[in-house]
């Protein structure tokens, strides 16, 4: 099927999709139409039961008030008054006798002002006693006075009304059987079935009254279980329930109304709808037909157009230009394609080998270059040399200054590097984003490094644009063919690879070894050995104690991870700390730091003494808006507080982002943890923050404290640096204690705490309380002069 819609033309597909909307939208309206007629039957339905309830009762009021003038009449005849006066038994009998059959009322009885039988015109006084008494009791607390009542599962309607003499000398009661006749006038009035019944216990119709006649034993069994909706004779009949409150049993009346009787005026307007709907869809499809091919033939010959447009033919005449409706602006787009599409496929050729920002070859075009280079010097193992060159702190430029300058910079170095490019058939193409790469063609390795060395002279020239002078740098990679590869793709990668290995060890240029390219592929095994490391329990945690210069107490311990590599062994973390802060993983190892530390922090414990651990923190810690909430989950669920804990933070880390980093510290310290700033004295720039930042240590950097002993300069830089901090109100840590003397100078400059290979060497966490243990012991020996 769709297979064939798409073979269908489109004249005929726009036919089909019209008169499929139009089917759509009135079957649509047909769908509403039957739910509102749906409702509107539903809603007659009810409205008539409600109705035939109303005039049931009304039927039921009229009897009782024709019951009741009669009863009046006789209880104001003074004959019979004076026979109830006088007891006359046989006057009274006849009176009740003769009233009853004027109106047709079965049960006719006097009864005495305490509602005791008189007299009555049925044969077992006895039963009526008893049932006409009930019945008048319950009357006389009645306010309309009529009540319906079910006797010997026949029913009745009764009234009652006082004989006075002036004073109530007795009651005339009336009971009129509820026949046939009531249910069929309230067929006649109402249009309304009805049942008028009484369920035993059995759920069976003791008696009843229908105007379904010859249907009533079909719907009786729904009936006494009071369905809603009775099958009768492919129809449904709609019931309605109503409780008649009867006396001396269950009376029940079941209104019922017919749907196809109701719904019968509704269907004559579904059909015309019907004849409406068909004659639309008709003419709705001549008309589509019509219009259809009125499109589709401009179209066809704007068909034929698009084809030698696609054969290259471009001074055709496209036809329907003069049109005024949308073929005709369809028809004048075509020309105007076909006067710009020329000039556009020059513009694409361009723009799919040249750079639109500098004018220079792109990365396509010296790919295509080199490739038909090394094949046109294959046999004649004629040397060509590849340069890949990056700017340095290209980034910084595009921060501070804006990429429109960083932009203008781009062309300047492009300007500069066509000036010392000069060679025929020689290349300098921009790669993407401020890489570019050289191509030589007629030089070797030799005139390669002479080029690179002029580059990099000509850099040391500031360059100028927009009244702006940037000093820049750029780092180089060089790859030679055949040499250092055959394929052109390859040379490319390991140019780049020289480039990017040039970079990291800021030699300026770095001319391609295979040693270079198999270190990435170790860097990127050890990357990802370490990101399996956390889960297989490769890393263990040491520690290293820092000593109370005053009391020779160890205080605390700097935590340090290791990495026990399976195949490797132990790695040191210089080989692996720098990659992951490359990368971002050094945020996992962070918190693993902690977790093991706080793990073990309980165990490090003694009774007299608390340790504190300290941790180090890198500049992707710092800058994480969510690291204070992972240490603070990590306390809660070791239980412990946060002064338990030094954070350690280079100077550099903080100065990579001050603002954000500023922002992690404040949410630190309010958690309660010691900050400490590791390194202290290397930087250029923390002075400038230290007054802002909420820190309580500065741990000075083990060059200053190594030194101090023979250079006085260093120890000048380290009573500087303690006086400092104790003037701000800090504590003074010196790592790099590597002998006695130089502990002795620190204590004498009142130096808080002391870190070095002299005190102790980092160790596994395990080993820590042993060597505490043998330090306490052995501190008199070990430090007689301290």
């Amino acid at each position: 099927m769709h297979l064939k819609w798409r073979q269908a033309t489109l004249a005929s597909r726009i036919v089909l999709v019209m008169v499929s909307l139009l089917l759509l939208v009135q079957a649509a309206g047909f769908l509403v139409v039957q739910r509102a007629l749906d409702r509107q039957v539903a809603q007659e339905i009810q409205s008539a039961l409600v109705v035939g309830e109303r005039i049931w009762w009304r039927l039921l009021e009229q009897n009782a008030e024709r019951l009741r003038d009669a009863a009046t009449v006789l209880s104001a005849d003074f004959g019979f008054r004076s026979a109830i006066a006088s007891e006359d038994q046989q006057t009274i009998a006849s009176a009740l006798e003769n009233s009853g059959s004027r109106i047709g009322a079965s049960i006719v009885g006097l009864l005495d002002p305490s509602f005791h039988l008189i007299a009555a015109n049925q044969a077992d006084n006895r039963m009526a006693d008893a049932v006409l008494h009930e019945i008048a009791a319950n009357l006389a607390n009645d306010r309309r006075g009529d009540r319906l009542a079910l006797i010997e599962k026949t029913p009745y309607q009764f009234v009652m009304v006082p004989v006075r003499a002036p004073k109530v000398i007795g009651w005339v009661l009336m009971g009129f059987p509820v026949q046939q006749g009531l249910v069929d006038n309230l067929y006649y009035l109402a249009d309304v079935n009805a049942i008028f019944y009484s369920p035993d216990k059995k759920q069976q119709a003791s008696d009843y009254v229908s105007s379904l006649h010859d249907l009533t034993e079909v719907v009786i069994p729904g009936v006494l279980q009071q369905q809603s909706r009775l099958d009768v004779q492919n129809d449904v009949l709609i019931t309605r329930y109503v409780d008649m409150n009867a006396m001396g049993g269950q009376l029940r009346l079941v209104l019922m109304r017919s749907s196809a009787q109701a719904r019968l005026p509704f269907e004559q307007l579904k059909w015309l709808l019907g004849i409406i709907t068909a004659g639309g869809l008709f003419l709705f499809g001549l008309g589509s037909i019509r219009a259809s091919r009125k499109v589709t033939r401009p179209l066809k010959e704007l068909t034929n157009v698009t084809e030698q447009l696609g054969q290259g033919q471009f001074n055709i005449a496209v036809p329907g230009t003069n049109s005024n409706d949308e073929v005709g602006s369809l028809a004048r787009g075509f020309e105007r394609m076909r006067a710009n599409i020329a000039a556009q496929q020059d513009e694409i050729l361009h723009l799919a080998y040249w750079d639109r920002l500098t004018g220079l070859p792109n990365r396509e075009q010296f790919r295509k270059k080199l490739i038909s280079s090394i094949e046109n010097c294959r046999d004649a193992a004629k040397p060509l040399v590849i340069i890949t060159l990056n700017l340095d702190r290209f980034k910084h430029v595009n921060e501070v200054l804006g990429y429109g300058s960083g932009d203008e910079l781009l062309k300047a170095v492009s300007s500069r590097l066509l000036e010392l490019v000069n060679q025929d058939n020689d290349i300098v193409a921009r790669m993407a984003g401020d890489e570019f790469a050289i191509f030589l063609s007629s030089t070797d390795l030799a005139g390669a490094i002479v080029l690179t060395d002029r580059i990099t002279k000509a850099f040391e020239v500031p360059l100028a644009f927009n009244d702006q002078t940037v000093d820049l740098s750029a780092s180089m990679g060089v790859a030679c063919w055949p040499k250092d590869a055959l394929e052109a793709d390859l040379l490319m990668s390991r140019s780049e690879i020289a480039m990017h290995a040039a970079k990291s060890k800021t030699a300026g240029v770095l001319i391609y070894s295979p040693s270079l390219d198999s270190s990435s592929l170790q860097t990127l095994s050890l990357l990802s050995d370490l990101r399996q490391a956390l889960q297989e329990g490769e890393l263990r945690l040491f520690l290293q104690p820092k000593l109370d210069t005053n009391s020779k107490r160890v205080v605390a311990a700097e935590a340090l991870v290791r990495w026990q590599h399976p195949q490797r062994g132990l790695i040191p973390p210089l080989q692996f700390i720098p990659f992951a802060e490359q990368t971002g993983f050094v945020r996992q190892l962070t918190l693993w730091i902690f977790e093991e530390a706080a793990r073990n922090w309980a165990s490090l414990q003694l009774s007299d003494e608390n340790l504190r651990i300290s941790i180090n923190l890198s500049t992707r810690d710092l800058l994480d808006h969510d690291f204070p909430e992972h240490l603070n989950n990590l306390l809660n669920i070791y239980d412990l507080k946060a002064d338990a804990f030094c954070l350690e933070i280079t100077e550099s880390a903080i100065m990579d982002d001050p603002q954000r980093a500023e922002a992690t510290l404040n949410k630190l310290s309010e958690q309660g943890f010691k900050l400490s700033i590791d390194d202290f004295g290397t930087g250029y720039s923390s002075l400038a923050y230290l007054k802002r930042l909420p820190v309580n240590e500065l741990k000075i950097d083990k060059s200053f404290v190594m030194a101090m002993q023979k250079d006085e300069s260093d120890a000048k830089i380290v009573r500087s640096t303690i006086d400092l901090a104790h003037n701000l109100g800090l504590t003074v840590v010196a790592e790099g204690v590597e002998n006695q003397i130089i502990l002795n100078q620190l204590k004498s400059l009142k130096c808080d705490e002391a870190q070095g290979y002299y005190i102790g060497k980092p160790m596994p966490v395990k080993d820590f309380n042993s060597w505490r243990e043998y330090w306490y012991k052995n501190q008199n020996l070990l430090f007689s002069d301290f």
